[in-house]
């Protein structure tokens, strides 16, 4: 088959690659129809998440027909349509059993590896990294999914008068993943929300507040299609190339600051002109850190004493210089973590066929697998005003 393969730092390239094969009993293959890149994907393509191999197949936002199913599968069969999450869970564990999904005791078989650097081990990932359990990702042809009967959401055909999967596919990560950084908030009547970076998480973050209940939400980010998306939802922007943003959010909130502050950047924030921000830079340039907290930093100076701060965007390891003393001081209170995406699929789901949301408003480009490598590209230098590339194996 092919698909998508990493070769290492900005070298993605198109392989000829052997079909996935059954290996547990509760495995099904699907046969992709659609597949996108994520933003998180960028930061394999940048070279920032460690125990990445030469060869991986990438990708974690996928759906598709299931073409095979293991012995011990229940609720599938070949034939069905599926959305399948990003993240993989057991459904048995202590964590799974409390809806937890993403910190899955059982589904990353590399979990040693994963507790030397972050304690204890979370969920396997499709396509992100041997420290996530080295699962082929779903950016080809076809993919194993492990513990079926567990994640895969079975929705109807388009033949039989289900939604094209430009309305679904991004039940796969991006919009749970949003709609859980606003649920972090516990937004009350009244509340205003600042959300860091519009990129497709960023934008179903601010829809996903306005939904639960946001007065006003700001998007701060300095790609102009990206604001004007934001706008278009609603939202007050902010361009932080000409913009002091505290001094901004401080005026939009009568100088108390925002209730809740959602980071989705994460791991490669931009600053302009910011010293913290050209250190970042520097210092991961040569190695001498891993993450880019520029962002996060911002968000902990400007939110509202007794605070939130949500962060669905992608850490891999140690920040330098947060000013823990001013969350201290101010009372904040921290929510992170991947998304439990078992939580919120099917309510997700009922809101996109309700006609509440139509999250393929986000697609800026429609492409092939073989246009894989340049898509990475355009995506991660915002060229060609692209937001999000969606692409359909074979298509």
């Amino acid at each position: 088959m092919k698909a998508l393969c990493w070769h290492g730092k900005e070298d993605v390239r198109v392989e000829r690659v052997p079909d996935p094969r059954i290996a547990e009993p509760g495995d099904i293959i699907v046969k992709v129809t659609s597949t996108a890149i994520c933003g998180s994907d960028l930061h394999l393509y940048d070279g920032y998440i460690p125990t990445m191999r030469q060869g991986d197949i990438l990708g974690h936002e996928f759906m598709g027909e299931v073409v095979e199913t293991g012995r011990e599968v229940k609720t599938l069969k070949v034939g069905d349509r599926v959305i399948v999450p990003f993240t993989i869970a057991c459904g048995g564990c202590f964590f799974c059993n409390r809806q937890l999904w993403s910190l899955c005791d059982n589904s990353n078989p590399n979990a040693g590896l994963a507790e030397t650097i972050y304690g204890k081990s979370p969920s396997g990932l499709f396509g992100y990294s041997f420290l996530m359990g080295g699962f082929a990702g779903g950016q080809a042809e076809y993919v194993r999914v492990p513990f079926a009967d567990v994640g895969p959401l079975k929705i109807p055909h388009v033949r039989d008068g289900g939604p094209e999967d430009e309305k679904v596919l991004f039940l796969t990560d991006i919009f749970p993943t949003g709609w859980m950084a606003a649920e972090n908030c516990a937004i009350q009547d009244g509340d205003v929300v600042a959300v860091w970076g519009c990129g497709p998480v960023g934008q179903f973050a601010i829809r996903s507040a306005q939904l639960q209940g946001a007065a006003k939400v700001v998007a701060i980010d300095r790609v102009p299609e990206r604001l004007r998306l934001a706008a278009e939802a609603g939202a007050e922007t902010i361009d932080f190339d000409r913009d002091d943003v505290r001094a901004r959010l401080e005026e939009l909130t009568g100088g108390r600051g925002p209730d809740s502050c959602i980071d989705a950047v994460g791991i490669e924030a931009h600053g302009t002109g910011s010293v913290d921000a050209v250190l970042d830079r520097a210092k991961a340039a040569v190695g001498l850190a891993t993450d880019r907290g520029h962002v996060l930093r911002q968000a902990i100076m400007a939110c509202r004493k007794g605070g939130t701060i949500s962060i669905p965007g992608v850490y891999g390891g140690v920040l330098d210089k947060v000013p823990f003393g001013a969350a201290f001081n101010k009372g904040l209170s921290f929510r992170m973590g991947q998304t439990h995406m078992m939580r919120y699929m099917r309510p997700l789901l009922e809101r996109i066929e309700k006609g509440e949301i139509d999250p393929s408003f986000l697609i800026t480009h429609r492409l092939g697998l073989e246009d894989g490598p340049e898509a990475y590209r355009t995506f991660r230098d915002k060229q060609d005003g692209c937001i999000k590339v969606v692409m359909r194996p074979g298509g």
